[in-house]
């Protein structure tokens, strides 16, 4: 149930700062998808009502995190987190559809392009007070399970490859029920995922398949050698990450616990540099008739 109470503590500033973000992101996507047709902007709408639907049911499968107060709740669910998935996965996808990658790959770009901006966004939020995964800040990923980047993958790569596929339907049900059948897809991907991780006893073996999973998508692109071949579709390509990149950097330096371990804040700085270098050359684009 959506709720907010008047006797409930207000979310810190933090929080707000972040809902404001998100929101105003989401808003020049949602103009783009406006301007480029009413499937598109149900992509968009799809992709948010599926990261509410994925969260739900990650929290219910697994209960291995739980959610700060944030200004509006569904149930256990911040109704902002699914936004940012929305938002991101519209982002990246716009991006990828930019390059010369085969159309199979690039929801493998997709899952890797979201899981840079997790890279230095979860631990950060998580001594914010956004979110706790319950294990105290020095555990693995300075608080942050190496499980979760494995989720952040196959939720992007699960959404992205069923709309993708789904959208070569003909007509009418490409472009109306094809969003539709990717949240559906797209939430049982991540499901069965979620399982198959966490069903691997032998932490030899978990991690492994963490690791092979992840770098072996990270060769593959590197492999194909994606380049911008087509003029993208607006700002927002590079304005969404460099939002969430420099939001997590700037909060962190102004709470100071980017700085607790100062690792966090290098990592911050990398991702943000790796950002606005994959950025470059659709910025390049942004100005020029051909790419």
């Amino acid at each position: 149930m959506l709720w907010y109470s008047m006797h409930m503590p207000l979310p810190n500033l933090y929080f707000l700062a972040f809902e404001l973000l998100v929101l105003v992101l989401f808003l020049i996507c949602l103009l783009n998808a406006w301007q480029r047709g009413s499937w598109v902007v149900w992509q968009l709408l799809a992709g948010v009502l599926f990261g509410l639907l994925l969260e739900w049911a990650t929290i219910q499968q697994l209960n291995a995190y739980e959610y700060g107060h944030f200004l509006l709740m569904l149930g256990p669910v911040p109704v902002i987190i699914g936004v940012a998935w929305g938002t991101i996965i519209y982002c990246v996808r716009a991006f990828s559809d930019s390059t010369n990658l085969p159309e199979w790959a690039r929801p493998v770009l997709d899952g890797l392009l979201a899981l840079s901006i997790d890279l230095s966004m979860d631990a950060v939020a998580i001594r914010l007070g956004m979110w706790d995964w319950g294990n105290g800040f020095d555990y693995q990923y300075f608080g942050v399970p190496y499980n979760n980047f494995w989720a952040w993958f196959w939720v992007v790569f699960s959404f992205s490859f069923s709309l993708r596929m789904l959208s070569k339907l003909p007509g009418f049900y490409g472009r109306w029920l094809s969003p539709a059948g990717a949240i559906i897809c797209g939430t049982a991907g991540v499901l069965i995922t979620n399982r198959l991780i966490t069903s691997i006893p032998i932490e030899l073996v978990h991690y492994s398949v963490i690791i092979a999973v992840l770098g072996g998508a990270l060769l593959l692109v590197l492999a194909l050698r994606p380049k911008i071949s087509v003029m993208f579709q607006g700002a927002f390509i590079f304005l969404v990450p460099l939002g969430f990149h420099a939001y997590f950097l700037i909060a962190g330096l102004i709470s100071g616990v980017i700085l607790d371990p100062p690792f966090l804040l290098m990592a911050s700085m990398i991702m943000c540099m790796t950002a606005l270098g994959l950025h470059r050359e659709a910025l390049k684009c942004r100005y020029r008739s051909k790419c």
